[in-house]
């Protein structure tokens, strides 16, 4: 499945407009430090959005490719908050390991207005626990089912919100998806159901993490899309998080 809507310029509008808010929040996010070894521990908290296609899996790909070892831990839980792993005893205990790099946050698109309160306050206490730890914690945003595709603007201010309230580094996947579609409005970012990510969608994000995890341009994947698509995909993940 591509981009729901037959109309290119509402793909194109709302990129436009999520670029320039992400231009104009620059100055508040958590840069990403370049890992000075060839290691990282990296732990996941979220739901379906990460388990599907086996998101850490693909980040874990893409190190190995670029030589830097990437271990991950995914504690998602199907329709799971942040709350609801607060209250989930063993992704506490997951942090409490004490041997994580960075701490990777998420929920569901969190577009309305106490959804993005619950993001914010559950953002905040995951990331305080998680530099505790001696973690950086990160948000990472995802994108509206296809019958809100309207939303995308929302997810994106409320991802935003939470990171800069929590002092967390952001990666904007959701708004790499539009990037994306801008290019090529036929990508199969979403998968059947129009609202979990296809493929394609998850090797994007993970483009989008491994850029702002590590500082470092992410290596190409051979069989995972199409060339041309490839290149699509790196450019967008390249346009939404900077150089």
């Amino acid at each position: 499945m591509g981009r729901p809507s037959p109309a290119p310029f509402i793909v194109r509008s709302l990129a436009a407009a999520l670029l320039l808010a992400t231009a104009c929040a620059s100055a508040t996010e958590v840069p990403a430090a370049t890992p000075s070894t060839t290691r990282l521990r990296v732990l996941f908290l979220g739901n379906s959005l990460t388990f599907t296609n086996d998101l850490p899996g693909m980040l874990r790909r893409l190190g190995a490719a670029d030589g830097i070892t990437i271990e991950t831990r995914d504690e998602s839980q199907p329709n799971h908050a942040l709350e609801d792993h607060w209250n989930r005893a063993a992704s506490r205990d997951a942090l409490a390991d004490g041997r994580w790099d960075v701490v990777v946050m998420q929920q569901g698109p969190s577009s309305l207005a106490a959804s993005r309160a619950q993001l914010v306050r559950w953002a905040r206490t995951w990331a305080d626990a998680a530099r505790a730890r001696g973690a950086r914690p990160a948000m990472y945003m995802v994108w509206p089912d296809t019958t809100r595709f309207a939303f995308f603007g929302d997810v994106a201010l409320s991802y935003r919100t939470a990171a800069d309230s929590s002092g967390s580094a952001l990666y904007p996947a959701g708004e790499a998806w539009l990037a994306a579609w801008a290019r090529d409005g036929q990508l199969p970012l979403y998968g059947p159901d129009g609202f979990h990510p296809g493929v394609a969608g998850t090797y994007l994000a993970a483009l989008v993490i491994y850029r702002v995890m590590t500082g470092r341009a992410p290596p190409y994947l051979n069989g995972v899309v199409s060339a041309p698509a490839d290149s699509v995909l790196h450019a967008a993940a390249a346009e939404t998080t900077g150089p």
